[in-house]
């Protein structure tokens, strides 16, 4: 088993002075690492039992859809605000370092639906709060959030609504 840490590079003061960075660019690049993190994200989402996997914006989606096919799973977009065609239902965040948003097409779940939200990192807890409301809102039952990485001392956790949640690296 790979240790997937050691494929997370860390970038001093970006976005801004203060933020480290932890930039997943060298995981991806690596076919093997990028593999088994598609295989293990895969194993946390299943043991869940999703039925959907909605992924974030636009970390998210590198490892959301390889997760969603390898599960044989719905793939669901939470994108920026304006990059939807159809209607849809929006949702505002801060983030450790300024604000964002995400929308979800209004009909892109179905009342009932099992889903696991899952993003790239888990920091203060604002993207993935914003998607499983969302996700709610059109009558989901968010069952899990999964992310590659979490920082810990940021309190992300707190933000996900009872939603039990993990990572495959923890900071």
């Amino acid at each position: 088993m790979l240790d997937l840490r050691r494929y997370v590079r860390d970038i001093p003061d970006f976005p801004k002075p203060g933020i480290l960075y932890r930039d997943l660019t060298p995981l991806m690049g690596d076919g093997a690492a990028f593999a088994e993190t598609v295989q293990r994200l895969a194993a946390l989402v299943a043991g869940h039992g999703a039925e959907v996997v909605a992924a974030v914006e636009s970390r998210g989606f590198i490892f959301g859809a390889p997760v969603a096919v390898r599960l044989g799973l719905p793939f669901v977009p939470l994108r920026k605000p304006g990059k939807l065609p159809f209607r849809t239902r929006h949702g505002r965040y801060d983030l450790e370092y300024g604000s964002d948003g995400i929308e979800i097409h209004e009909d892109a779940l179905t009342h009932g639906a099992r889903v696991v939200v899952l993003d790239d990192l888990l920091a203060t807890g604002g993207t993935a709060g914003t998607a499983i409301r969302l996700a709610r809102e059109l009558g989901a039952a968010v069952v899990g959030a999964v992310f590659v990485v979490e920082l810990a001392a940021l309190g992300g956790r707190e933000r996900l609504g009872g939603v039990p949640a993990s990572a495959l690296i923890v900071y």
